[in-house]
Formats: C-alpha cells, structure tokens, sequence
C-alpha cells in the first residue's frame, strides 16, 4: 500500500474501466486515507473515520466495476450486497449484520489460502517424508544384535530410503500406487430450519456439543497412486502447520482495517420509494436505520469474535432515477459525505471499453475462439460499427450501459459459436458489413431488438 499512491491507482483502474475519472478519483483517494490513517500514531488513529462513498449512475456505466477493482488492488475483503435485500428487524428477510458475517468468511478463506500457500514448499516435504516412511518402514530391533550389525543395517536402511527419496522426487513412482489411512472426524452437527433468517446465526453449536457429544473419526482405507498421494498429504501436512487462531486474527485485522462493502442499489431503499408504494412493503426507512449503525461503526458479533465495523470503507452506489441522495435519512446521508456521479457511456466510450481494457469483449472472444482452434480479427470499422449499434440500442430501448455490447456481441457470434467444432475454418474476420448485415435489421425492428438485444 506504500507505494499504491492515488495516482496509481487512478492508472491501474484505467486498464479495465473507460472514463468515469472523477469517481476514480474519490475512490483512490479513500483507499490512500486508509494507509494514511494506520501511519497516524496514538488515539487519533482510532478518530479518523473513512470517507464513504455514494457512486450516481446508470446501470452499466461501471460502478460495480471500480469497487471490486479497488479491492484488489488493495488485496481487501470484499463483498457485494445489494440494500434492498435487506429488511427491517422484525421482519422475515437477510439482516444488516449478515453482511458483516459474510465478509468475515471470504477474509478467512482469503487468509487461510495465503498462509497455505506459504507453507506450501515445507508441507510437500514433510508429506514426501512420510511417504518414504510409508513405503519403506524402519526395520524392527533386532534382539541381542551387535554394535556392528546394527550400524551396517541403518546404514543399508539410510541408503535404500535416500535412493527412494530421489525416486520420489524424479516422479519415478508416480504411477506406484499406494494405501492409505485417511481420518474423517465427524462432530455433533445441528442443523437450524427456519424463515426468520435463522440461517444466519453463527454460534459455534458444534464446537459446543463437541464437549457433550464424543466426536467420532471415521477411518478408512483408500488406494491412490503416489502423485495423489503427494498431493493429499501436503494438504493434511499444511492444514496442520497452519494455526487456526493466527487466520482468524489476521482475517479479522484485515476486515476491520481493509474490508470493503459495496452497497448496490441504495436507492431503492430511498424514503421517496416507500411513497409510492403500498402495502406490505418493508419500510425502507427502517432498513436505512438498520444500515445506519453499521455504516457509522458498530460492533458485530460473528463466530470468529466481534467485528468493529468503524473503519470498513461502503461504497454505495444507487441510478437514483427516481429517488435522490437527499431522500436517504439524514444520519445516513452524513455517514456517506463523498458523492461522485457518473455519466451515461457514449458510443466513443463504448468504442474504447470493446478494444482498450485488459478484459475487454474482443479479447475474451478472441480467446474463446483460439480455444477452438480459430483465429478470430476484428477490422477497426467493424468495432465502430457495433459501438454504434449499442449506442442506439441503448437509446431506443432502456440504457444499460456497457451491458449492452454483451448482447450485441452474442448476436453477432452466435452462428459462429455454434457452428465452431464442426465448422472446420481456421480463421474468422469481422468486417464493417458483417456486423451490418448481422445486426441492422434487429436494430431496426423495434420489437426484434426488444427480445434479443
């Protein structure tokens, strides 16, 4: 992070997103207030709160994008939740606080992976070693044996295990097969059926009855060749190296000072919504004043221990056709002091996003077809062509942003995709008249364009 400064970041998050610098920016800036913060000494690194953030914009435009780019980037937690998910407590629907809970798991596995990883190297020894052992035991003491004849046969056991070591690791024995003992420990499980939510309640009730309830442990016997072998061994071997306590603490550091929630679709829980609708909706003002907590720093309790949440970047993000930021409650709208609007994408925009980004549309094409073993180009005029006819669907029909060359890829593909393994041509070119010919009358036919694009 020392060295991801703003204008980094702004430089790293241009190679997948087209336009949209002034979001770019309040996001890079967020995430360098962070480091920031950790370099402040003493209580006023605790006092200094995150910048949170409201992105404005139409679907598509790439809101969602930034976020879980920025995260990682950042190499943070991240979660996606969509806020009209979300109901008010007293009410059968996803609490807040599951977020939170949900957060934690992903930074567990993160962690537990990475430190998996780094002791990767040590647990295949330690799993080779055992396999040396396994296939070669130590011979049984030999009653009143001599000095000398003990020393010729360790010796002679040391010799025949070190040729089998290089054996091993030459692959000389890979296709060998080999039986192993292979423990399953089975604790007291209770499952919990219920609609309130219930499925969220994270105490440990296993680990709880594990004292009541003796815990069983199947073994059985499972023939496997040596790389198998190898491989299932290394795995049991790092699982052991890894302390479960060491994840969970650094998977909780990382949630509190680094975690990033992207909340979607905060302006469906706008207070102007719950005007115009009746009935059994879900006050939307309520979900607002659940949210209100946890985006302003509460602490949560998850089955890893209590998550502070006062220092977790939101970043929400909302069309706000109908609603506006001002129609948020106004502790909440406090809570979120950093607002970045995000304008429609043009045909040039959309242009740029088909050719520039590193995971743009014609180069996941391009690989899916090489997959085939075909060769698939795109002629400049072709991609200015689709780029025009996603700008007028986009206009004639609802805007959905960059979603939209999805469609109009898929539909320009799609003979070619399907007829790929039986075809056998090595080579397709996409010319301007080919995407013409391909998709003007769709784009022409309202109600074709309504049903495939």
């Amino acid at each position: 992070m020392k060295d991801l400064t703003p204008l980094k970041i702004v430089e790293e998050l241009d190679k997948y997103i087209i336009g949209q610098n002034k979001a770019k920016r309040a996001v890079a800036i967020a995430l360098r207030n962070r480091w920031r913060r950790q370099q402040v000494k003493g209580e006023l690194q605790q006092e200094i709160m995150p910048n949170n953030i409201i992105l404005i914009g139409p679907t598509g435009v790439g809101k969602t994008e930034i976020a879980r780019r920025l995260s990682r980037l950042a190499n943070a937690p991240f979660i996606k939740v969509e806020a009209s998910k979300f109901t008010e407590v007293g009410y059968v629907g996803r609490d807040v606080e599951s977020m939170i809970r949900e957060l934690v798991n992903i930074a567990i596995n993160d962690v537990r992976t990475e430190m998996i990883k780094d002791v990767q190297e040590q647990a295949e020894e330690k799993a080779r070693e055992k396999l040396v052992d396994l296939l070669y035991p130590a011979p049984p003491i030999i009653p009143n044996e001599t000095e000398e004849e003990t020393h010729k046969r360790t010796e002679r056991y040391e010799r025949i295990r070190s040729k089998m070591r290089k054996q091993l690791d030459q692959g000389e024995l890979d296709s060998r097969e080999i039986e192993l003992s292979i423990e399953k420990p089975r604790g007291a499980q209770i499952e919990i059926f219920s609609q309130t939510g219930m499925e969220n309640i994270d105490l440990q009730l296993g680990e709880m009855m594990a004292g009541i309830i003796p815990i069983r442990k199947d073994q059985k016997k499972k023939k496997m060749k040596i790389r198998e072998a190898v491989r299932y061994l290394s795995e049991v071997e790092a699982s052991r190296m890894v302390s479960k306590e060491k994840i969970n603490n650094e998977a909780k550091r990382r949630v509190e000072n680094d975690g990033i929630i992207f909340l979607d679709e905060i302006d469906k829980i706008a207070a102007n919504y719950s005007k115009d609708h009746s009935g059994a909706d879900v006050s939307r003002s309520g979900v607002q004043r659940d949210l209100l907590p946890i985006v302003e720093g509460s602490n949560v309790p998850t089955k890893y221990g209590i998550i502070n949440t006062s220092h977790i970047l939101f970043i929400a993000a909302g069309a706000f056709t109908v609603a506006k930021p001002s129609d948020l409650i106004p502790e909440l709208q406090g809570r979120f002091p950093i607002r970045e609007e995000l304008h429609s994408l043009s045909q040039e925009d959309l242009r740029k996003i088909l050719v520039y980004p590193r995971n743009s549309l014609t180069k996941q094409y391009i690989a899916l077809f090489a997959a085939e073993g075909v060769r698939l180009s795109f002629e400049e005029e072709a991609i200015d062509e689709v780029a025009s006819f996603a700008a007028q669907a986009n206009e004639k029909m609802e805007d959905i942003g960059a979603r939209r060359l999805h469609t109009i890829m898929n539909a320009l593909l799609e003979d070619h995709l399907f007829n790929m393994p039986e075809k056998k041509s090595r080579k397709v070119n996409i010319t301007q008249s080919t995407v013409k010919r391909k998709l003007d009358k769709i784009i022409t036919d309202e109600d074709l364009s309504r049903y495939i694009l």
